[in-house]
């Protein structure tokens, strides 16, 4: 009977219906143990009890199969209703690997190179100026410069253009540009769709820029500008190029750049006020079709639609035998773009989660060592973030993707992305 028993074990585990880590660790088929999956779900449950967060959605894909579904805490606190997996969320920052796939496409199509200037398709951005500080004693003032190159296609597509966003930069010059052509939206943070697009680019064409081109990392609204591009180039508006030759492809039903009255009662919205700083969340409002389609921080999308892009991703450019990239493509996406520039005032990893050890690609931040860095991961990892509490990675070293989904602005952020990272790559095991 006993001898029946082994047999039986034997076959089951090469089925890989059962798992047995070396220390006797029940897992499951995709390699994760059953605790670390519960404690992911106890954690993030607590954070709801405590007021911390109002709810969330967490996906976690490996080897094609998801290991990992949970909608947990609510999608409107105050109005008591649960949260469920279809809901839809404002994608912030997290639209900006959209645009990058998309930029990636038309040079694929020999519709651009990642040299060409941008002023090839925008004239109106040649010869831009350099805001260049110039101390005497403690007067500070700026001159400006032309520019020693015009900024390219991969200097939008890595944020070294030059470009700044208003509310994060050190610079009281550009900050005060910014706010004057209205780049800076003074009553809501990131938010720039006020503006048509051609308004937009007048405004970019007028405000110098904090660095030559090429030269140094600062996160901006590069990606804003590249939408105007892709626009430029295709004759379309950036989100039905988007729908066209991404969202439809990749079966992303829910992804765009409003919600339609119909689905308004599935938006996810955040608590009223910040738990943390006691100060009042105002989001984007996305219930109508904006001025423009902001390429940096205008979309909303559901954790089932965002899954399918970064499982594209992963599948390097393929979603459903279907060709969205080339594997090259991916790979230089994936790859450093910075080298040795500078990355004042922050780097990638300070800025996403107050980490060092991370790099910029094309349209993601890069890991660049298994250590060099305070949270678990592995080299190659990508990944991006967005404002309102949003976030996923790629670790192609684990065949691993994992999509967060949460409307939890604030400076907390970078924590809740170092304790996802932790909880998940701890609770897999084989």
């Amino acid at each position: 009977m006993l001898k029946q028993l082994k047999v039986v074990a034997v076959v089951l585990l090469s089925l890989g219906m059962v798992n047995v880590h070396a220390e006797g660790m029940k897992t499951d088929s995709s390699g994760f143990s059953k605790e670390g999956l519960e404690k992911i779900t106890h954690v993030y449950q607590e954070e709801v009890n405590n007021g911390h967060i109002p709810g969330v959605v967490i996906l976690i894909k490996r080897h094609g199969k998801l290991a990992y579904n949970q909608a947990i805490g609510y999608q409107d606190k105050a109005k008591q209703i649960p949260m469920k997996r279809n809901d839809i969320f404002r994608n912030y920052s997290m639209t900006k690997p959209f645009v990058a796939v998309a930029a990636m496409q038309l040079m694929e199509q020999g519709k651009l190179t990642l040299a060409d200037s941008i002023s090839k398709f925008i004239p109106e951005l040649k010869g831009m100026k350099v805001a260049v500080e110039e101390k005497n004693k403690d007067t500070v003032t700026y001159k400006l410069v032309t520019v020693n190159r015009d900024i390219q296609i991969i200097d939008l597509l890595r944020h070294t253009s030059g470009i700044v966003y208003g509310e994060i930069t050190k610079n009281p010059f550009l900050q005060d540009a910014y706010k004057k052509e209205k780049l800076v939206n003074q009553e809501l943070a990131y938010d720039v769709r006020g503006l048509t697009p051609d308004e937009e680019i007048n405004a970019f064409s007028k405000i110098p820029l904090s660095t030559q081109p090429g030269t140094n990392w600062e996160y901006s609204l590069s990606v804003d500008l590249l939408g105007r591009v892709v626009e430029k180039i295709t004759g379309q508006r950036l989100g039905d190029y988007l729908k066209d030759n991404l969202f439809a492809p990749l079966n992303m039903k829910d992804t765009g750049f409003m919600v339609k009255k119909t689905d308004l009662s599935r938006l996810a919205e955040p608590l009223a006020v910040d738990p943390f700083t006691q100060k009042p969340i105002h989001l984007i409002d996305v219930s109508q079709q904006p001025q423009n389609d902001s390429g940096g921080a205008g979309s909303v999308t559901t954790a089932d639609d965002y899954m399918n892009f970064i499982s594209m991703l992963l599948d390097k450019g393929s979603y459903n035998h279907h060709s969205i990239l080339s594997p090259a493509s991916i790979k230089l996406m994936t790859s450093d773009q910075l080298g040795d520039r500078t990355t004042l005032p922050n780097s990638p990893g300070q800025l996403l989660m107050g980490v060092d050890g991370y790099t910029f690609g094309l349209g993601f931040m890069v890991r660049k060592e298994n250590g060099l860095a305070g949270v678990l991961g592995s080299k190659g990892e990508y990944m991006w973030a967005g404002a309102a509490g949003t976030f996923f990675w790629v670790e192609p070293e684990k065949d691993l993707c994992v999509v967060v989904m949460s409307q939890v602005p604030g400076p907390i952020r970078p924590y809740y992305r170092r304790l996802i990272k932790d909880l998940v790559d701890s609770a897999l095991v084989d």
